[in-house]
């Protein structure tokens, strides 16, 4: 059987500090490295020159969708694997693409991401098993340019299991600043690509927004099994969606609201959070009278 070409491709923007490692994984897997980047400042291009990439260039946007399928149209091989430049991919992960590849029976593949953050494994707080898009057969999956948006998928997809040894590893945020730093940048564009959909500043959106996205990370997605970095997550990523709809605010020339609408939704918010806070103290009351009753 005829063995199937497999290009990697990767996106970047100053990643010098990151891209050495990206490279070092996969350097023995494929037949090509594209790498697209959008005019870096740093060392990024060298280091990807050194490794032998196929480099491009594509005007700065701020985040990398609108980028990727350009970057998908410079590969030449039948199979792709899309990776980013702060992710390194395993051995055995690798060696069950192979296989998928050589077997052609299906077209794309779901693969999972294990997110460093903070210098920990988050294995809650929805971040885990963060499944991804990430290998497929050139023409069968496509992005449009919203930021974070699912992409489109043509054909037979599989999964691969939701285990550490296939899971692709993401160095993602490293310290507080950078954490803060992409809030702000990517609120700003998710606030512009609302305004383009039609929508209009809510002041109830204002604490209802960032309310469900710290209750589902924290309490529905059990943020709190990983300690303090599952609370300080669930604190950040709702901060981000009250920025999201604070510069929303802005652009509309931070016109008043009625406030009564505004106070019954907070009160509905913080009945929300003592719900769920009830609901976790009675499942930790009745682990511990279970555990007690062993003893």
């Amino acid at each position: 059987m005829k063995k199937s070409k497999i290009s990697v491709v990767i996106n970047t923007y100053n990643e010098e500090k990151n891209l050495a490692r990206c490279l070092e994984s996969i350097k023995d897997f494929c037949d090509e490295v594209v790498v697209v980047d959008m005019y870096s400042t740093d060392n990024t291009v060298e280091i990807a020159r050194k490794y032998g990439a196929k480099i491009y260039n594509h005007e700065h946007t701020g985040f990398v969708e609108p980028a990727r399928n350009f970057a998908l149209r410079q590969t030449q091989s039948d199979w792709i694997l899309l990776i980013d430049a702060d992710e390194e991919a395993p051995k055995l992960l690798l060696s069950e693409l192979e296989s998928i590849a050589k077997e052609n029976e299906i077209d794309y593949v779901n693969l999972p991401r294990k997110n460093i953050i903070f210098g920990k494994w988050i294995k809650h707080s929805r971040w885990w098993p963060d499944y991804n898009v990430r290998f497929f057969k050139k023409g069968k999956v496509e992005w449009n340019d919203k930021i974070h948006s699912i992409p489109i998928t043509y054909g037979k997809g599989r999964e691969i299991p939701a285990e550490e040894k296939f899971a692709i590893i993401h160095h993602n945020f490293q310290t507080i600043s950078q954490y803060l730093e992409r809030s702000n940048r990517y609120s700003s564009i998710m606030a512009e690509e609302l305004v383009k959909e039609g929508y209009h500043f809510s002041s109830q959106d204002l604490i209802k927004k960032p309310f469900a996205e710290f209750l589902s990370r924290y309490y529905a997605g059990r943020g709190y099994l990983d300690g303090l970095h599952g609370l300080v997550l669930a604190i950040l990523q709702a901060i981000t969606e009250f920025l999201v709809y604070l510069k929303v605010w802005e652009k509309e020339k931070f016109t008043d609201q009625q406030t009564d609408f505004f106070a019954k939704t907070s009160t509905q918010s913080i009945k929300d959070f003592f719900h769920w806070q009830a609901t976790i103290s009675r499942g930790w009351t009745k682990l511990y009278l279970k555990i007690k009753s062993k003893i």
